[in-house]
């Protein structure tokens, strides 16, 4: 199994990396030996986190861009089919009930979170088809599986991440292609660490069976698995990592 997840001479690029999720899925990918290129709006940000890997694994490049636009993937087309692993973790929500959420809003998290991953996929499938291999992971999330308040846009957005992969796995298994997703559920971050010390923070960890928030290192052996060849006979596969959420009680 180790030798299967050594990524070693394999290229990934990861999407939404200037930070959180993204960022630590980079630092993984590039401890398990891949060439990563890491991606995202915010170009100073970004030159940190790859400063920050090429400090302690190695050589890590950064690139502006910005997923919602399509002459932006266009732009760097050549670094994503170079890709033999993209990882779509590149996503933005927009918080409000249904009645007040804004169409601007509902505008500009589809255009991040679906049409985005859809393109940079295409692009990618492109190059991973001539070679005749290559493994797709997108980052979805269980509130794509299962309903949640006052986050429409973002919770319509990752089911559509999970049928993307589920469409695109059909259609690309043929080319030697693996499409498969993550679904985290409540995961601790920096940014989220205050509201998780409030009452609501408390009373939602409570609802999880395992009575904890996850953390980035519990989905590290999933990233691994979807990405190397490890997972060589899965596709269309959602992995839910959420310490039981999806099983909790109605």
């Amino acid at each position: 199994m180790e030798n299967l997840l050594n990524l070693a001479g394999k290229n990934a690029f990861v999407t939404g990396a200037s930070s959180g999720l993204g960022a630590h899925f980079a630092k993984i990918l590039a401890r398990a030996g891949a060439n990563v290129v890491i991606a995202a709006r915010r170009r100073e940000s970004l030159d940190a986190v790859a400063a920050d890997i090429a400090a302690a694994v190695g050589a890590c490049r950064a690139i502006a861009l910005d997923i919602s636009s399509a002459d932006s993937i266009a732009a760097a087309a050549s670094e994503i089919e170079a890709a033999d692993i993209l990882v779509n973790n590149a996503g933005i929500a927009r918080d409000a009930p249904f009645l007040d959420h804004l169409e601007s809003d509902w505008d500009d998290v589809l255009a991040t979170n679906v049409k985005g991953m859809f393109l940079a996929t295409q692009v990618a499938a492109r190059g991973m088809k001539r070679r005749g291999s290559g493994s797709i992971v997108n980052i979805a999330s269980i509130t794509g599986l299962r309903q949640a308040g006052g986050i429409v846009s973002y919770a319509v957005s990752k089911a559509a991440v999970i049928q993307l992969t589920k469409v695109a796995a059909l259609e690309l298994a043929r080319f030697g292609i693996r499409v498969n997703a993550l679904a985290p559920g409540y995961i601790g971050t920096d940014l989220n660490a205050g509201f998780f010390e409030t009452d609501a923070g408390q009373a939602m960890i409570k609802r999880i069976p395992q009575r904890r928030l996850g953390s980035l290192a519990d989905l590290d052996a999933p990233l691994l698995l979807l990405a190397s060849d490890a997972a060589s006979y899965m596709t269309g596969s959602v992995i839910e990592v959420d310490g039981g959420h999806l099983l909790s009680s109605l």
